[in-house]
């Protein structure tokens, strides 16, 4: 069959297909859901963390001291989000996406966001300057922003048999992916207001009882959404 009918099909099917849906209380593996019409909803809390003007870094510098950043970057979120509950399912380039379900997604999520600051701030900024002090001197600022939003999902898988992968539809996702590419220093963790209103105290105030989180408007595509901001951290141990 000649490409352009077979695409003609395939789309028609796809289009016509009925869905073949459960709930979801665990993240599923790509293996977990059906590619021709099968789709898991889920309430899950959406992290992105995002490495700023990599562009900029791969563009102006060595590639090889450009990826050895990157990796670094996005070794320090992975175990972050997989340690703190969190599981990946999506990286793009230098962007790494965690999906948090259960009781404790958004506390966890939030929570996670300042660790990713204390890791960022306390492991990877100083040993990237000590290694290349030629960044820092040729006008390149290591930064980062994480960003979180809470809602309903439909996981389903797309591509084609042999390359595909899961995608999430709904706005949480497109959310904290927006708010990952916020970049209001030295605030790096943003989270919307359906995240902070049902986390844990332990999330939103310190051991002092300082409020760690500071609420701001934001606008997105003709609407207005409240979003709390940070520049806590959380240490490791």
């Amino acid at each position: 069959m000649a490409l352009k009918a077979d695409l003609e099909r395939r789309v028609g099917e796809i289009l016509s297909a009925a869905w073949d849906l459960r709930d979801g209380s665990v993240v599923p593996d790509t293996a977990d859901v059906n590619l021709r019409n099968g789709g898991v909803k889920l309430e899950a809390a959406y992290l992105y963390a995002d490495l700023a003007d990599s562009t900029v870094l791969a563009r102006d510098f060595d590639r090889r001291t450009a990826a050895r950043v990157v990796r670094s970057y996005l070794h320090i979120m992975s175990r972050l989000i997989t340690t703190f509950g969190g599981a990946i399912r999506s990286f793009d380039g230098d962007r790494v996406m965690g999906i948090f379900v259960g009781d404790f997604k958004r506390t966890n999520a939030a929570k996670c966001c300042l660790k990713m600051n204390w890791a960022f701030s306390k492991i990877l900024q100083p040993s990237v300057q000590a290694k290349y002090p030629t960044l820092a001197a040729g006008g390149y600022e290591l930064e980062h922003t994480a960003g979180v939003d809470l809602g309903e999902v439909l996981v389903v898988r797309a591509g084609i048999r042999g390359s595909n992968d899961l995608i999430s539809i709904g706005a949480a996702p497109n959310v904290a992916a927006l708010l990952s590419d916020l970049r209001e220093m030295p605030y790096r963790s943003f989270i919307t207001k359906a995240v902070y209103d049902r986390m844990a105290d332990t999330a939103k105030t310190s051991t002092t009882g300082m409020a760690m989180w500071e609420a701001r408007s934001l606008s997105r595509k003709g609407q207005t959404l409240t979003v709390y901001r940070s520049n806590w951290t959380w240490a490791l141990t």
